[in-house]
């Protein structure tokens, strides 16, 4: 049997979303093991003079125990 968790990161970047998702999953996988999915659960864009000037995600990532 398998146990799964879940936990919500945000991440953010310059450059897109796409960037922003891919810089949260590629940290989550460097501290937590066994990284099986994510569920990108919000998007927002910072602006400043009519320009967009950041991508935020926040996602939940779901990784699964290890066994006793």
């Amino acid at each position: 049997m398998s146990v799964a968790k879940v936990i919500e990161v945000s991440a953010t970047s310059k450059t897109s979303f796409e960037d922003a998702i891919n810089q949260g999953i590629a940290r989550a996988c460097d501290t937590i093991a066994n990284v099986r999915g994510a569920w990108i659960k919000e998007q927002k864009v910072s602006i400043e003079g009519g320009r967009i000037t950041g991508y935020r995600v926040n996602m939940q990532v779901t990784f699964v125990l290890d066994e006793k």
